[in-house]
């Protein structure tokens, strides 16, 4: 994070690309921890959630001013914009690796991993991620389904029966706990 709070101190202060960089610090200084816990969500890991969180804040950063221009909802197109770069770094590491040997499983700090042995963490990482990304924006960010299809760039309807599939397949999962 600190390379995209420091893009407003690199900036010659002449002008409208020295306020167009302050807002983007404003916008990342308030929409931070948000965006955290959304790819939190997405991801399944806060290590993950912050590299990609940070990724695609550095991405946005260097095109903030053509985002503001565009007039939409700067939230949502960085919300797409993770959806989106999360499901391509999942369909790029999505390939079988063989190993000779079982690997070890290492120790993990308590405090990293509070959360992963939960019935509905577990439950909901095992979602696609269209339908995980879905369900997070609707009942963990409280968006309406429109704000969701904006955001992912899908249509109302793609939203309704990913939510319904996701919501199913929870059931089914967690019933069985």
């Amino acid at each position: 994070m600190t390379a995209v709070l420091q893009l407003g101190s690199a900036v010659e202060h002449g002008g409208g690309r020295a306020e167009a960089v302050g807002d983007f610090a404003e916008f990342v200084r308030i929409s931070m921890p948000g965006l955290l816990r959304y790819g939190h969500a997405l991801t399944g890991n806060p290590h993950d959630s912050a590299d990609l969180v940070q990724s695609v804040l550095e991405k946005v950063g260097s095109r903030w001013v053509a985002v503001q221009r565009k007039g939409d909802d700067p939230l949502a197109y960085v919300r797409r914009a993770m959806a989106n770069t999360h499901i391509s770094i999942w369909r790029r590491r999505r390939r079988e690796n063989l190993v000779a040997d079982i690997p070890d499983s290492g120790a993990v700090a308590p405090e990293l991993s509070r959360l992963e042995n939960e019935p509905l963490w577990q439950a909901l990482r095992s979602l696609p991620p269209r339908q995980r990304a879905v369900v997070v924006l609707r009942y963990y960010e409280n968006l309406s389904e429109a704000e969701i299809a904006h955001a992912l760039g899908i249509s109302c309807g793609t939203v309704k029966s990913q939510s319904s599939k996701a919501m199913a397949s929870l059931r089914t999962r967690l019933g069985k706990d």
